[in-house]
């Protein structure tokens, strides 16, 4: 949340007429310990996308992660070729995409 506000990445709309809007509750859980004990309190808030009829509500659905099959044939290709691959994990890559 903060990246999200800190980069001014959102902007607060009215709902198109006609449309409803998609409802949402909070997950809760306790993350223990190997011992028995406590170790974090967990919270998420979840969109409710079950509620959602297709043609109706939404028309199209995209996955942004990439197929396990897709990594073994980018890993293998690039064994290959000799080159090198760097790993690393972008918490706010979504902030930097265009979405049409």
């Amino acid at each position: 949340m903060d990246s999200i506000m800190g980069n001014r990445v959102w902007k607060l709309v009215n709902l198109p007429p006609g449309c409803k809007p998609v409802s949402c509750k909070w997950i809760f859980k306790k993350k223990m310990k190997v011992d028995g004990t406590i170790d974090k309190f967990k919270a998420r808030l979840v969109a409710k996308g079950y509620s959602q009829k297709d043609r109706i509500d939404y028309f199209n659905t995209y996955t942004l992660v990439a197929r396990t099959t897709t990594i073994r044939v980018l890993i293998a290709l690039a064994f290959m070729h000799n080159l090198v691959i760097h790993q690393m994990d972008v918490k706010t890559a979504f902030l930097n995409g265009e979405l049409d």
